[in-house]
């Protein structure tokens, strides 16, 4: 008799249950599309907090995506108009080296420049300045290097309501503070400044009689004016008044008309090396009397072209072109001098000018006034321009390259007397005329 077999709790043997499974084919999980779910699971709690969680961090997301103008708009940009091709090249190309030195972040925001070339033109300094304000939205615009750029430049800031820094020198830039200069404001002596220093320095030297000769746009009009003010209040008589084009390849013929009037000083009222050609031509013709210059030729490219022709000529200059002669306790000698060994740092003895100077004090502005405006508004809107705007005119007791700026609602220089010195060209060199 056979023992009989375990059996399992179903009634089946043990063997044959496993006999059975034997028999059985092998599957193997299956992954993907063959696999259809015969039922639809429901969510676990886990499973539902991450979802919701997912759903937070998609709305986030998108919260980010569409502020994300409004946080490039928080860089402040800063826009360039510069002569840096065409007869006032000399001029503008300091400015443009000078603006790589400007501060790259200023009250925890960086700053971006761009910088345009007007090509010493004013139809090409409006073109610019639209460009800037309607294709870059620049916070703030620094130029032109020159009277007639600047000038021209006026209306398209006002309209904009972007406030601009001028690196050009006469006083029509920013007077009176209308409704349109309001957003001007400039870095350069005025004429009317330079003009007075002119005149009471030719009047201590016996000057009775002056003529003018100057370029034929707004900076040689302007100055003419205010030359022929102060000479007036110092009783000296203008005798003749001449014009001349930048690029004039000659002025003999206004030399001449000046000489006939045997003037005992003359006056030349023009900018950069163009400025050369006047004093060239009175020296070859034998003029012994005295010559100024205005300030828009205080760099090392014009005495390069006047040459030992203007050697004994004067001109009111920044203090930035003598500061290492200045007395120690004159106010713009120190940053003066801090100014002039970033720029020769950069390129090279000798190479500093007063206009590079303009635009170094151009840029403390900013740095003064861009903090301020930050309180009130963002970058790269109405409100943070206003506020800019706003900040400039309120600058009080600033010292820069060139003196003391304290503005007002009717000043937007700022700069007192202290801003101008009294230089003598001699061998080539600027030397400092104490009064």
């Amino acid at each position: 008799m056979r023992r009989a077999e375990s059996v399992g709790s179903e009634g089946v043997s043990r063997a044959d249950a496993r006999a059975w499974r034997e028999r059985l084919p092998q599957r193997r999980p299956q992954f993907g599309p063959q696999v259809k779910s015969q039922f639809t699971p429901q969510p676990t709690r886990q499973v539902t907090r991450l979802a919701q969680a997912a759903r937070r961090v998609a709305t986030v997301c998108a919260t980010l995506a569409s502020l994300s103008p409004a946080i490039a708009l928080a860089q402040v940009k800063i826009g360039l108009v510069l002569s840096l091709t065409g007869p006032a090249a000399s001029l503008g190309i300091p400015a443009r080296d000078t603006a790589t030195m400007l501060p790259k972040q200023i009250g925890g925001q960086s700053v971006e420049y761009i910088v345009l070339d007007d090509a010493s033109d004013t139809t090409q300094a409006v073109q610019d300045t639209k460009k800037l304000i309607s294709e870059n939205h620049v916070d703030a615009i620094i130029g032109s290097s020159i009277t007639p750029n600047s000038l021209a430049m006026i209306d398209v800031v006002a309209d904009g309501t972007t406030p601009m820094i001028s690196l050009a020198s006469s006083a029509k830039i920013i007077e009176p503070v209308d409704a349109r200069r309001r957003w001007v404001f400039k870095t350069p002596q005025t004429d009317a400044m330079m003009a007075s220093a002119i005149a009471e320095h030719a009047s201590t030297r016996g000057v009775k009689t002056v003529a003018f000769i100057g370029q034929a746009d707004a900076l040689g009009e302007t100055f003419y004016a205010e030359v022929a003010k102060f000479a007036q209040l110092h009783h000296m008589q203008m005798v003749a008044s001449e014009r001349f084009n930048r690029t004039d390849p000659s002025v003999t013929g206004q030399v001449l008309k000046i000489l006939a009037t045997h003037p005992d000083a003359v006056v030349v009222g023009a900018a950069g090396t163009p400025a050369a050609l006047p004093p060239k031509t009175l020296r070859e013709r034998g003029y012994k009397g005295l010559i100024y210059h205005n300030h828009g030729v205080g760099n090392n490219d014009f005495l390069r072209v006047c040459g030992a022709d203007c050697n004994g000529t004067f001109l009111p200059a920044s203090p930035v072109l003598v500061a290492a002669q200045l007395p120690a306790e004159h106010p713009a000698k120190r940053l003066a001098l801090d100014y002039i060994a970033r720029f020769e740092a950069l390129r090279g003895p000798g190479t500093v000018s007063a206009f590079g100077s303009y635009t170094w004090d151009a840029g403390m502005l900013l740095d003064h006034a861009v903090p301020v405006a930050l309180k009130a508004a963002s970058p790269g809107t109405p409100e943070f321009r206003r506020a800019l705007r706003d900040a400039l005119e309120a600058t009080r007791g600033l010292a820069d390259t060139n003196g003391v700026v304290n503005m007002s609602a009717a000043d937007h220089l700022g700069l007192d007397q202290r801003a101008r010195v009294m230089v003598e060209i001699r061998n080539g060199k600027w030397v400092y005329q104490p009064r």
